[in-house]
């Protein structure tokens, strides 16, 4: 019989949540945007100020799966909200139901920290990911869009004289 659990990252998972980011990226046709390194990724979750979190699930204690959040603050609501980053479930292991109990723990974790949001993004494309969060209730928002400086256009903005 096949034992499924969810438990909080630790350091040493940090090489099985590289990799895991490095096969959505594939996944995502993103992988030429992966500047991810172990160590970035081990200062981020376990340094000394840490900048998100990350839940872990398993089969048969076997890593599997991910999750890599963080809160964000929702000025209307004036609370903090939990915003989902990435979840990766590995390619063998889908269709086992592991994404819908991530979500429920994220959701949980949510509400035990008094969020008054539990927010993510999905690529228009991913039309079985979309139907999936729809699913379970998510409103996939039409009038918002992602806005986003990285690199070189952040650094110019940055140097502009205020």
């Amino acid at each position: 019989m096949t034992t499924f659990s969810i438990r909080p990252a630790q350091p040493s998972d940090v090489s099985h949540i590289h990799s895991m980011i490095l096969e959505l990226a594939v996944f995502e046709k993103l992988e030429h945007m992966v500047v991810a390194t172990e160590a970035l990724l081990h200062e981020g979750l376990f340094g000394a100020h840490p900048s998100c979190e990350a839940i872990m699930g398993e089969e048969d204690g076997e890593v599997v799966c991910f999750a890599l959040f963080f809160h964000n603050f929702s000025t209307f609501l004036t609370k903090k909200g939990l915003y989902l980053e990435d979840l990766y479930v590995r390619q063998s292991h889908r269709g086992k139901g592991y994404g819908t109990k991530m979500l429920t723990r994220l959701a949980r974790i949510a509400v035990e920290r008094n969020c008054g949001r539990f927010e993510w993004s999905v690529l228009d494309w991913n039309e079985p990911a979309i139907q999936f969060y729809k699913a379970m209730g998510a409103d996939i928002l039409p009038d918002w869009r992602i806005c986003r400086l990285t690199g070189d256009t952040l650094d110019a903005l940055a140097e502009r004289r205020i």
